[in-house]
């Protein structure tokens, strides 16, 4: 791929040969769709509120932009083909280079760094790491708890579940404790993060408006500055560990630092330690927190399904030592898996990903778009998840409401392929996916076994946006419960 693509501005040369695709009613001549009296803080969910009637692929044009979406089952199967299409970036992830450079989420396939780098990590990830780090998500678990048994007021879900993912991270890949339970503020590193997160994110719309260029570069100078004080604390980290001769192999700083690539020899710099660092940190827990935080918000506002959910927790638990889950408990949370897996269908916390052909290709015979749509290496296509996961043909009239049964096996095996994607796909898909997911579920089912939750009845759902989606002002009062006695789980 030319080296011209690689900036957040080529980035957006999205041609498609000239053909026009479905679009929102209300495009004006110069502003193209952007939408009178709709909130610019929230372009995803203003594109779901206008845009999912479209059909299976549609455009958005911003002055004199496109996007092009796509949000049919169908079609997005055909883009998961990795022998006709590969990994680009979105504008908002392009813009996040400025950040992390080359690291895993934010390199291009070819880069020679992200090969390095997810070779290296590998073994981090596999059953005999996860089993090691499985302790220690039990030990910030008892912290989370603990902080929400001592509670007199609602607790802040989303702030929270970030203590508890941003701890969790560090001390299993990083060996290193950001005291996040020790104080009431947010930790620096979060708020840090998330400046430069929803800068990343707000960029290219900031550039697209008159004087923008002027606009944005003092946004990225605040950006940037927000950015070192991370960098600062990373390479904290990083020096703590060398300085005191430890390697820790087996956790992910330890296989940056003293690992070389069984072929090649080569390792990763220290520079790429440290962008990776970042990478594994910011992706660690922001995506985990907020999946956990809408899993629990749909617990909270559907108790037929949280009584299901703690009748199968309370049964599975029944039988661990202390009430404590052991790491082959986690798999017997059948239920409590679906209903992750059913509050990232209504909401994936990484909300789209970007894709393009590896040579000029034709796409979408049979995928319901009429005729068949030329696209070359200069296009790309955005998968728009939530409206993905609402393609009525795969997931049937009933997509709002939320029913954990949908990832039932025999559910899941009558799904055409490439209809639910929350970790990404293919090579470049989440390597970090079965981390995430076991200790997801294990801190629903510690929370759901120690409490009953009940929500603000006059909180209604609101979602920050800032790369990835986050409820926003969610607050829950948690109450203690004793477990029951089941001694059957219903599956």
């Amino acid at each position: 791929m030319s080296e011209e693509w690689r900036g957040p501005i080529a980035t957006m040369r999205n041609g498609w040969g000239g053909r026009d695709f479905p679009h929102p009613a209300g495009r004006r001549r110069l502003l193209g769709d952007l939408p009178q009296g709709m909130d610019p803080r929230t372009p995803l969910q203003n594109s779901m509120a206008r845009c999912r009637d479209l059909g299976p692929i549609f455009e958005m044009r911003f002055l004199n932009r496109r996007i092009v979406f796509v949000q049919g089952a169908a079609l997005n199967a055909e883009l998961c083909d990795e022998s006709r299409f590969g990994k680009t970036l979105a504008p908002a992830v392009s813009n996040l280079r400025m950040f992390v450079g080359d690291g895993l989420f934010t390199a291009y396939t070819d880069e020679p760094n992200w090969a390095l780098a997810h070779d290296l990590l590998r073994p981090a990830f596999t059953k005999p790491a996860m089993v090691t780090y499985h302790d220690t998500m039990n030990e910030v678990a008892d912290e989370l708890i603990e902080r929400w048994e001592r509670a007199d007021a609602p607790v802040d879900v989303s702030g929270d579940l970030t203590r508890l993912t941003l701890e969790t991270i560090g001390r299993t890949s990083f060996s290193h404790s950001f005291g996040s339970f020790e104080r009431e503020e947010q930790d620096v590193f979060v708020s840090s993060m998330i400046r430069a997160l929803t800068h990343g994110m707000r960029r290219q719309a900031i550039m697209m408006m008159p004087w923008g260029r002027w606009v944005v570069g003092r946004a990225d100078r605040r950006a940037q500055a927000a950015q070192s004080v991370v960098d600062d604390m990373v390479d904290g980290i990083i020096a703590d560990r060398l300085a005191a001769d430890d390697n820790h192999e087996r956790d992910l700083l330890g296989l940056m630092l003293h690992s070389a690539h069984q072929d090649t020899g080569a390792r990763l710099d220290p520079l790429a330690v440290r962008r990776n660092v970042v990478t594994f940190l910011v992706a660690g827990h922001e995506t985990t927190s907020g999946a956990l935080s809408f899993a629990l918000w749909f617990l909270a506002t559907h108790p037929q399904v949280r009584s299901r959910a703690q009748a199968e927790v309370d049964a599975v638990l029944a039988g661990e030592v202390g009430g404590i889950p052991s790491y082959a408990a986690i798999a017997r949370l059948r239920y409590v898996r679906r209903v992750l897996d059913e509050a990232l269908r209504l909401w994936p916390t990484a909300p789209a990903y970007a894709r393009t052909p590896l040579r000029d290709t034709v796409i979408g015979e049979g995928a319901g778009v009429g005729a068949p749509i030329t696209m070359t290496t200069d296009d790309w296509a955005l998968i728009h998840l939530p409206l993905l996961h609402r393609d009525r043909s795969v997931w049937g009239e009933d997509v709002e409401r939320f029913d954990p049964d949908r990832f039932l096996p025999e559910a899941v095996r009558r799904r055409p392929a490439h209809s639910y994607k929350p970790f990404g796909t293919g090579e470049r898909a989440c390597i970090g996916r079965q981390f995430a997911l076991h200790e997801a579920v294990l801190v629903l089912a510690r929370l759901l076994h120690r409490f009953d939750f009940e929500a603000d009845p006059g909180y209604e759902l609101r979602i920050t946006e800032r790369l990835t989606l986050m409820p926003e002002g969610f607050t829950l009062t948690p109450r203690l419960r004793t477990p029951s006695t089941v001694s059957t789980i219903d599956q």
